[in-house]
């Protein structure tokens, strides 16, 4: 599904660029282009890609995302050329005399990529946008909260609108692994556990409405719960026979729940439980363990297949976490088995965790 859904943010980035070309709107054809590699290709598409590029064999899967990348590359350096001619000659040069793929001796002497149309699917870009929004919001809640993403968290709670509860279930795995969460709870539209505000965006009504302002921000602040949801789930209200707002005209937010951390945007609302369980911490400590061993290994020059030992030096504070999450341990480090000692003494390397916890520990590659 990453896959169709890259390669149909492609063509779609291709048609536009084509047409913004052709009417002389290189600017706009250039944001498109750098949205496109920042947000969707790099911020995503090879995130959420990126054990395919480096786990198992060169089996299918493997082959596929590698393919996917290529033509992304490929044809952003011929859409690009005539913005930046010389870096984007460089990037084709570079993935053509690799793979000898285009017979063009240039990017300059390519032709320009053609949009298919049988590639576009509007439907899976709108819930894949679908899962940045809400990925985009939880990880500001994190941020605020102070919550490492490596840290689990128990749920987070969504309201449903516009009946996009099948599309919130499609990407839901796609949700839990972003946001490090175990469950997804959707919330119907008449729920009372998220109470929602609304007031004027002034800003952009001022310049907008002038003189209705008045009557406008009364309106508003009349709205009930039902008014909210309709301009929630429509995109817009009309105040009156002449006058219409937008979502963009109004700021809606959610009143904090004890325990749950609310956010809005774009008329997604999600609610984050901060609730944290000894489980939930000591699995957040695993976690935290993971990477420093996997740090480790890359300074160690180990290869991502060779299997080690990992001998810990023993430590009250973080050994229930090492016990009860052990076999994740090991499948995520590639360890036979981890040992104990009272003192380290074959090349020990001390390593800092959360919460102020040292301890030292030795990789033995078997």
């Amino acid at each position: 599904k990453l896959d169709k859904w890259i390669l149909s943010e492609l063509h779609s980035l291709i048609k536009k660029a084509d047409q913004n070309y052709e009417t002389y709107e290189p600017t706009t054809a250039a944001r498109l282009i750098q949205s496109f590699v920042i947000d969707k290709l790099s911020n995503w598409y090879i995130r959420l890609s990126r054990r395919r590029f480096w786990k198992g064999s060169f089996g299918s899967e493997k082959i596929a995302a590698y393919q996917t990348l290529y033509e992304c590359l490929e044809s952003i350096s011929i859409i690009a050329s005539p913005i930046a001619p010389f870096f984007m000659d460089r990037l084709f040069q570079d993935l053509n005399n690799n793979r000898g793929h285009n017979v063009a001796l240039s990017v300059h002497l390519a032709d320009f990529p053609v949009c298919n149309n049988l590639i576009v699917d509007s439907g899976l870009e709108k819930i894949m946008g679908l899962a940045q929004n809400i990925t985009s919001l939880g990880l500001s809640l994190r941020k605020k909260e102070g919550l490492r993403v490596r840290q689990p968290l128990k749920k987070i709670m969504i309201p449903i609108l516009n009946n996009n509860k099948l599309d919130i279930e499609n990407i839901s795995a796609i949700i839990k692994q972003e946001l490090n969460i175990k469950e997804i709870e959707l919330l119907d539209e008449h729920n009372t556990v998220l109470k929602k505000q609304i007031k004027p965006n002034f800003k952009i009504l001022g310049p907008k409405f002038g003189q209705n302002m008045r009557v406008i921000a009364n309106a508003i602040a009349e709205f009930s719960a039902n008014d909210i949801a309709q301009i929630e789930k429509d995109g817009n209200y009309k105040i009156n026979e002449e006058i219409t707002i937008g979502l963009a005209d109004v700021e809606i937010s959610s009143a904090d729940i004890p325990g749950f951390s609310v956010a809005t945007n774009n008329g997604i609302t999600v609610a984050l439980d901060i609730t944290l369980s000894n489980e939930l911490k000591e699995e957040g400590l695993a976690r935290e363990f993971i990477n420093r061993i996997q740090g480790l290994r890359k300074d160690n020059g180990l290869e991502v297949t060779d299997n080690i030992e990992i001998w810990i030096e023993k430590n009250e504070e973080i050994k229930s976490a090492i016990k009860n999450n052990l076999t994740y341990i090991c499948e995520e480090t590639l360890a036979s088995q981890i040992k104990y000692e009272e003192i380290i003494t074959k090349n020990p390397t001390k390593i800092q965790l959360i919460n102020g916890i040292s301890l030292n520990v030795s990789l033995v590659k078997n």
